[in-house]
């Protein structure tokens, strides 16, 4: 077993890597994955100038693509339309419409001599052999420029992936020019269809773009696509449309579809709708807009690495220098070749050394005269004399050797001295040599077909709940207990959309947040339900009055829900939930509190204010309103308090209150307004009647209390009267400000 493992683990190894090196990611040297790679080298191999159909081109590139026709057959048509390296002829689909190409065998192509220019070089290319052995390709070929970034790839390997959106052309070279010189540059996608995009979370390749299309709103009732985002024909587009105006999210009445070689797409919108009232929805709810996340990997010295456009420009900068040296070395190596042939040539002829062989009879004697021969000008000479140099000699014609022109031999030696000269002044010269060669590659891409499609604009992303319109009735049956956009019966409670979340809170201080669904049991306790809106949530703050079951001592706790919800999962408001009773639960900013105390006491009721509390965090513990037992209390919502004392504000939880809720992480936005509480005059159906039955719950345990301990206390402050000759509650000491004892 232990070794079935191994087999599969090195299997899997084997196969994972085969797919991300040999099949899925480009390699950042030539910016090619293996099949376009092969594509070019059989493109290469059968260049005559001549077009030549695409099913023998695919036929040939077998020879080195071991993975069926098919495969071939997408990457070439998806190569040629990149329109760089491989003019097409025929029918080649058309990205704007969504219409595939022709089948192979009705459709030509042939390599541009911009391929050869910025690829190819043999003599500086690493080959190996075909998976058959029967023939040679290249490992990478030494390309020039980042061709990775002009065109873009998107491939899927195990374990990994990498999407890499294409640039500009002149724009790299531009980079890449201004890399080699040290000059700072910035580099953004740009989209062959056009469009408007935001880069302001490009992350030099590793965020993400907003893309839109363009729309021509002049007309107030249609609405004209002009140019689409990177990825979305026109079909998709008006599929996209009219799902969308099916569902309602759009009203519009016609759909016309223009595109041929420009998108134009026409857009009717319904009676009483107007183009200002539908161009969020339609980036909302359609393909019109787009975000598009990006991950530059690539095969780096035969592993794959996440990199960043910057580095892979950087990177071709110095490839560039790398692959300029050699070819210029490569140069200079047949320049003095050259020399040496033309400069053997000469005193071969000129100093007649060739009458020294007249007399020879063999093969080893005609080679020694000849070498023999050149012994006194041997000072005049690149290098020393071969054997494949005599041979050259020999394999002179008669008549070239009669009609023999020294002079304009003399003339070329000349012009190739003077071409080793330059040649090695650009070898001391690197950088300035591969800045003249990006230039000449520049002017052969610059032409209107290589200008900037794409509009670098920043927007807001629109998303569909921005959009969305709050015209579903949310109901609340409190028989039932069921809260949803389909219950019939029961209370409205909210207007919302299906993007919203509900904030509940119930009898015991339970709250949580939840989606607005068509029907979900809430229970039948619910005292509180709002929207979970931060911007409306933010400005509320819940002010809860609960009482210790054991001690009867009365808190009050005021908080904002300033922190993030798990839908679905249960927070608890009050501390200790087991232990209080939520007494009075208001949303009022500012509220008059009378308490009414139970038993016969000196001061029977007293006031406060809403503001003499801090508001905490919602996992702060509450605060002592009364250590003595509370019959009833009365909210009035006021403007201010008399003293115009304004509340303190304090979010931070209170860990040393002892009060706490632990564990709980809360917090949430509403939309039932400031001026809504239980117990005061709320604006929610739902919390009026709430607090309507904790009032009544409330007075009617004070109540039978007050009845059995009345006679009992009313008997006990006699006989202290007649003791003391003083009323109950003269000795008490000063309390804080909000503290009532009886």
């Amino acid at each position: 077993m232990a070794n079935a493992k191994e087999i599969y683990r090195q299997s899997f190894i084997e196969y994972a890597s085969y797919v991300i090196k040999d099949r899925a990611i480009p390699d950042i040297e030539d910016g090619l994955k293996p099949v376009q790679r092969r594509i070019l080298h059989t493109l290469i191999e059968m260049d005559d100038g001549r077009f030549h159909k695409v099913a023998n081109v695919v036929g040939s590139t077998m020879h080195y693509h071991p993975h069926g026709d098919s495969s071939i057959y997408t990457a070439l048509v998806n190569l040629a339309n990149c329109d760089l390296f491989i003019d097409k002829q025929g029918n080649y689909g058309n990205f704007m419409t969504g219409d595939s190409a022709a089948a192979a065998r009705y459709i030509e192509c042939r390599l541009l001599p911009f391929a050869k220019k910025v690829l190819y070089n043999p003599e500086i290319t690493e080959y190996v052999e075909s998976y058959d052995g029967r023939g040679k390709e290249p490992v990478v070929f030494p390309a020039k420029i980042p061709v990775v970034l002009i065109q873009g790839t998107e491939g899927i390997a195990v374990g990994m992936s990498t999407k890499i959106l294409p640039h500009n052309a002149l724009e790299v070279i531009d980079a890449q020019i201004a890399a080699i010189k040290g000059e700072d540059f910035k580099l953004y996608p740009d989209f062959p269809g056009g469009g408007i995009m935001d880069v302001s979370d490009y992350q030099d390749g590793l965020g993400s773009v907003a893309v839109r299309a363009k729309l021509d709103v002049s007309n107030p009732k249609k609405i004209v696509i002009e140019e689409l985002p990177f990825g979305v024909d026109s079909e998709s587009m008006i599929r996209s449309i009219d799902e969308a105006a099916k569902k309602g999210k759009l009203k519009v009445s016609q759909i016309n579809d223009f595109t041929a070689d420009k998108v134009n797409i026409e857009i009717y919108l319904s009676k009483g709708t107007y183009t200002a009232d539908l161009v969020d929805a339609l980036y909302a709810y359609t393909l019109c807009e787009q975000k598009i996340s990006v991950n530059c990997l690539v095969i780096k010295d035969k592993m794959p690495h996440v990199t960043t456009v910057s580095d892979i420009i950087r990177y071709h900068a110095d490839h560039l220098i790398k692959v300029s040296k050699a070819e210029l070395e490569v140069e200079r190596g047949h320049l003095y070749d050259r020399l040496h042939t033309r400069t053997l040539e000469r005193i071969f002829i000129e100093e007649r050394i060739y009458k020294r062989i007249e007399q020879k009879r063999t093969q080893e004697a005609v080679v020694e005269a000849v070498i023999t021969g050149f012994a006194p000008y041997k000072d005049e000479l690149v290098r020393e004399i071969s054997g494949e140099d005599v041979e050259h000699l020999l394999k002179i014609p008669i008549r070239r050797i009669s009609l023999f022109d020294i002079q304009k031999n003399l003339d070329e030696i000349d012009q190739i001295n003077a071409d080793i000269k330059k040649c090695e002044y650009n070898l001391s010269h690197l950088k300035q040599y591969a800045v003249k060669t990006l230039t000449e590659i520049r002017k052969d891409l610059d032409v209107p077909e290589h200008v900037r499609k794409t509009k670098i604009a920043g927007f807001d992303t629109i998303t569909v709940k921005e959009v969305a319109k709050r015209d579903l009735d949310l109901r609340y049956d409190e028989s039932t207990g069921y809260l949803g956009t389909a219950v019939k019966t029961g209370t409205s409670v909210e207007k919302v959309s299906e993007f919203d979340r509900i904030l509940v809170i119930n009898k015991k201080g339970t709250y949580y947040c939840n989606p607005v669904s068509e029907k979900t049991f809430v229970g039948k306790d619910i005292v509180y339900i709002g929207l979970a809106d931060k911007d409306i949530l933010e400005n509320i703050i819940f002010t809860a009055i609960y009482q210790e079951k054991s001690t009867k001592k009365t808190f009050i706790k005021r908080a904002v829900f300033n922190s993030g919800f798990i839908m679905n999962k249960p927070y608890e408001f009050l501390p200790n939930p087991e232990d209080n009773i939520l007494r009075k639960l208001s949303t009022l900013p500012e509220a008059e509190v009378t308490i009414t105390f139970k038993g016969a006491v000196r001061n029977k009721e007293g006031v406060v204010y809403f503001s003499d509390f801090r508001v905490r965090g919602a996992k702060a513990g509450g605060v002592l309103l009364s250590r003595r037992e509370v019959a009833s209390m009365r909210i009035k919502g006021i403007k201010a308090r008399p003293e115009e004392k304004k509340p303190a504000t304090d979010t931070e939880d209170d860990e040393d209150s002892g009060n706490g809720f632990g564990a709980g992480d809360s917090g949430a936005r509403s939309d039932l307004g400031s001026g809504s509480g239980l117990g005061a005059g709320a604006v929610s159906p739902v919390e009026a009647r709430s607090s309507e039955l904790l009032e009544k719950e409330a007075e009617k345990i004070a109540q039978q209390e007050r009845e059995e301990t009345e006679k009992i206390s009313e008997s006990k402050s006699s006989e202290l009267r007649k003791r003391t000759g003083k009323h109950a509650g003269a000795e008490k000491e000063e309390e804080e400000p909000g503290l009532f004892d009886l």
